[in-house]
C-alpha cells in the first residue's frame, strides 16, 4: 500500500515538471496517497535564493518556507492541487542525494520519485549521480523520471 510519495525536485527539474506531475498523479490518485513535494537546495543555491527573496537577517527562513516560495515548487504545487492530490511541501539543504534519502526516511515514504537525465558512465564517475545515489540508498522503491 502506498500512503506517502516523496517527489524530490531541484532547479534543474524545470523541463520535467509535466512528466513528474503525471507520474506522481498516476500513483497518488488511485492510492489516495499524500505527496511530499521536496525541493533540495545546494548550500550555494539556498543562499542565493534566500538573498533573492529578500529576507532580512532577523527573519531567516526555514528550508520549508524557501521551498514553498521557489518557482519550481510553486508550479508543481499548482499542478498537484489542480489534480486534487493531497500534498505538503518540504525543503532541505545539503548534498542532494543524501537529503532525499533522509527526507524519505523522515516522512516514512513508500515511494520516491526523482527526475534526471541520462549520463554517460564517465559523467557519472566524474560528477556522480544524485538519482543513482538515491536508488542505491533509499529506504523504499524509487521511480526515475527522464526528460
Amino acid at each position: 500500500m502506498i500512503d506517502t510519495i516523496l517527489l524530490a525536485v531541484g532547479q534543474e527539474d524545470e523541463d520535467r515538471l509535466e512528466k513528474l506531475t503525471e507520474t506522481v498523479c498516476e500513483v497518488a490518485e488511485p492510492a489516495g496517497a499524500t505527496v511530499v513535494l521536496a525541493h533540495v537546495f545546494s548550500d550555494e543555491e539556498y543562499d542565493t535564493v534566500v538573498e533573492r527573496l529578500e529576507y532580512g537577517p532577523m527573519d531567516a527562513p526555514t528550508p520549508d518556507e524557501v521551498a514553498a516560495r521557489h518557482a519550481t515548487t510553486r508550479e508543481l504545487a499548482g499542478r498537484l492541487d489542480g489534480s486534487g492530490v493531497d500534498f505538503e511541501i518540504r525543503g532541505a539543504v545539503g548534498p542532494r542525494g543524501d537529503q532525499i534519502v533522509d527526507l524519505a526516511t523522515a516522512t516514512d515514504a513508500d515511494l520516491v520519485v526523482v527526475g534526471g537525465r541520462k549520463r554517460s558512465p564517465t559523467g557519472k564517475a566524474v560528477f556522480g549521480s544524485t538519482a543513482q545515489n538515491v536508488m542505491l540508498s533509499s529506504p523504499c522503491p524509487v521511480t526515475f523520471v527522464r526528460s
